[in-house]
């Protein structure tokens, strides 16, 4: 079987490198990036920080009492897209086929390369290359596989690179707390701590039947983890990943409270499934077909998000540019695309801790109750939007408006 070199890169502290870089005072200093109020959340923070316990996702007010000398600034998520867009611009210009698991990681299958190149050789040109034109550090891991790959990220940072010969992922994970397993959250790690299962090479010597018997069907993907065993696939990116509704009307109309109210519901529905499938979008579009059928839409790049509040406003002022008050309307549609893995930290910049409860306490209601359990009233007089089961997984999803009866 041939055998595979997967590289997996990401940007260190990402937002906090972005603001060293515009500002050269910041290099070595404490430093948060996030809400600036006490009910301002933490986005990021420097490596500065952690040794006082700071993390990402904590309320500032924490992070500020444990960190007092720290710099904190508010962040601009506009600024950190276009870096995002750079890094990947770079990637996508020397490697074939690759995947952007967030905005600031990613994946490309380098195999075949040492037949011209050498595969280690290729891929440290690559980050130097990186570090040079976007001014970012990046660190990689190269092994024959996501997972291994990635974990050996994790022991390369800050800044650095870390190649796991084919035959050594056993001998490199052994040692490692077994948090360093991806998928691994603090409920699963507590029982495991149970088990008397602190380091991985405990799970290495463990029946995989012991670990399905606690852990359920999960059990047996981490065991292969902790083998250094995956064979997940990588995900091509490309622009065009989209999802969208739409909606014909029974009867061509100009109601602009209708249309206003269906717009809302259509963008309301597909930010939800942005959060429920862990995704940021960078662009949004409007679409307008006139009772004559002449059909037009109208798109405008956005910092990544994945927030009613950030995205349905733009979607409104696309619609304003688009529409003709002379003509009825027969359908409108909304589409989100350019998406990456990510979750709402981006967004925290503007917003509080109370914003973030906010979206999870709705989002937690629609997943118990279904779609249309909570939602705004600006949406009352549109039409039920529904949704696909679960539309992240296999191909892009597209989400149907259900027709006006």
């Amino acid at each position: 079987m041939k055998e595979k070199s997967i590289i997996h890169l990401d940007l260190d502290t990402f937002f906090v490198s972005v603001e060293r870089l515009l500002d050269s005072k910041l290099q070595h200093k404490p430093l948060l990036v996030g809400g600036l109020g006490d009910r301002g959340v933490v986005a990021a923070c420097s490596y500065e920080t952690r040794s006082f316990g700071v993390h990402s996702g904590m309320s500032m007010k924490m992070a500020r009492q444990l960190c007092p000398e720290a710099t904190v600034i508010k962040g601009d998520s506009g600024t950190y897209t276009k870096y995002s867009h750079q890094v990947t611009d770079i990637i996508k210009s020397k490697v074939p086929t690759f995947e952007k698991a967030s905005v600031d990681e990613f994946y490309a299958d380098l195999s075949g390369m040492d037949k011209f190149f050498g595969t280690y050789k290729f891929a440290h040109e690559l980050r130097h290359l990186i570090i040079k034109e976007s001014g970012l550090p990046i660190s990689f891991g190269l092994s024959q596989n996501k997972v291994v790959s990635k974990i050996a990220t994790g022991e390369a940072k800050p800044n650095n690179e870390l190649f796991i010969h084919n035959g050594e992922e056993k001998s490199f994970l052994a040692p490692l707390s077994v948090r360093k397993i991806p998928m691994i959250g603090s409920k699963t790690f507590q029982k495991l701590l149970q088990l008397g299962v602190n380091k991985i090479y405990t799970i290495q010597e463990m029946p995989v039947e012991m670990l399905e018997s606690v852990l359920g069907k999960n059990g047996r993907t981490i065991w292969k983890r902790a083998n250094g065993i995956d064979d997940s696939p990588i995900i091509p990116f490309h622009e065009r990943k989209s999802i969208s509704a739409e909606r014909t009307f029974h009867k061509d109309t100009i109601d602009m409270m209708v249309l206003h109210a269906t717009l809302t519901a259509m963008g309301e529905n597909l930010a939800f499934q942005l959060r429920q499938g862990n995704k940021l979008t960078t662009n949004v579009s409007v679409k307008i077909r006139y009772s004559d059928f002449s059909t037009y839409t109208k798109q405008a790049k956005v910092p990544y998000t994945s927030a009613d509040h950030i995205l349905i406003p733009k979607i409104e002022e696309l619609f304003r540019q688009l529409y003709n008050r002379r003509l009825l309307i027969r359908l409108i549609g909304v589409k989100f695309s350019g998406l990456v893995g990510g979750n709402y930290q981006i967004n925290l910049f503007d917003d509080s801790e109370k914003m973030l409860n906010l979206y999870n306490s709705i989002d937690k209601m629609r997943n118990r109750f279904g779609d249309n359990s909570i939602t705004r009233a600006s949406t009352l007089g549109g039409t039920h939007v529904g949704r696909m089961h679960n539309p992240f997984n296999g191909e892009p999803p597209v989400l149907l408006a259900h027709r006006q009866q």
